[in-house]
């Protein structure tokens, strides 16, 4: 079991904005589901400031990892308000986030944006790597008391009340990359299944954040979990993930949308060029039919990080 964090406190003052989900760069967009996924054309827009929520929930993952970074950096307030900047600009409710490097456990308070950033990583004398975290709207915090809790540096959850008594369990998670020894990523999905085994099956589930997995397109060998419109080949850390969505009867929402693989992908490998994608979002295959969309967005200043910004926009 985790251990939650103390209530938000701690503030940065940032620069103010208005939350458009339509961004300047014209990033406003429509997509067509798959023919498998009975829905006509979405077309994403702004969201009310509504914290009772009966309209969709924007959600987003994103690894928040600074090449520039320094391990000994000691400015997390800079670092997350510009997260928190551009998290506002797209109108999210709530972000799961990957490598964030921070030291501890802990949680900011940007005032000009609102929102509050939780976050875990290594010991202060530990080298500043892994990291999980959330970045939650204030108002969504503040009305429900949200604490997220903490499981270990790589997985944090939060459980949100929607209506009629009923709740949505976030995991964040940053999961070991391919060169990873095996001991590790075993433990990580061990611990993983523990945590999604704690959640109330009546919950709505959303795992999100930066798998560091490729798990290909073979929908007729992984029917039911992988659509029709994932891209590339599977590799071993896909293999470990599509194993525990087999388990869990969760589905990579990710490959259910016919977008440009520029939208699908969110990390572009140094060597190669290639893009891939690293982060997904997966959610109970009994309410796939909730996930308006998933996909990634061109429009996000990321140019202090290697990763796009991934978004699923859930009906609750």
């Amino acid at each position: 079991m985790g251990r939650p964090l103390e209530k938000a406190g701690q503030t940065s003052d940032t620069a103010n904005l208005s939350g458009q989900f339509t961004t300047a760069g014209g990033y406003s967009t429509s997509s067509r589901p798959s023919h498998d996924y009975h829905q006509s054309l979405l077309i994403l827009q702004p969201l009310s400031n509504h914290t009772t929520f009966t309209k969709p929930l924007n959600l987003a993952a994103w690894n928040v990892h600074t090449p520039q970074d320094t391990s000994n950096s000691e400015s997390p307030e800079r670092h997350t308000a510009l997260v928190c900047k551009e998290l506002a600009r797209f109108n999210i409710h709530a972000a799961a986030l990957s490598k964030t490097r921070l030291a501890d456990d802990g949680n900011i308070r940007d005032v000009k944006s609102n929102y509050t950033t939780f976050w875990k990583g290594k010991g202060t004398e530990d080298l500043r790597i892994h990291g999980a975290g959330f970045a939650i709207g204030s108002q969504l915090v503040d009305q429900h008391s949200l604490v997220p809790t903490i499981i270990n540096e790589r997985i944090m959850t939060v459980r949100i009340p929607l209506i009629q008594k009923s709740f949505l369990t976030l995991i964040s998670v940053y999961a070991p990359t391919l060169t990873s020894e095996d001991e590790d990523k075993t433990a990580f999905y061990n611990q993983l299944t523990c945590t999604i085994l704690n959640v109330p099956g009546s919950d709505k589930l959303v795992v999100l954040g930066d798998f560091n997995a490729r798990v290909g397109r073979d929908h007729r060998l992984w029917k039911g979990i992988i659509g029709h419109h994932g891209i590339g080949k599977c590799n071993a850390n896909g293999q470990l993930l599509l194993g525990l969505c087999a388990e869990h009867t969760l589905i990579v929402t990710n490959t259910l949308f016919q977008l440009p693989n520029r939208q699908k992908t969110t990390w572009k490998h140094l060597r190669s060029k290639q893009w891939h994608i690293l982060d997904y979002v997966l959610t109970r295959a009994r309410d796939r039919r909730d996930v308006r969309i998933t996909r990634s967005m061109l429009g996000a200043d990321d140019f202090w990080t290697d990763h796009r910004l991934l978004i699923s926009r859930v009906n609750i």
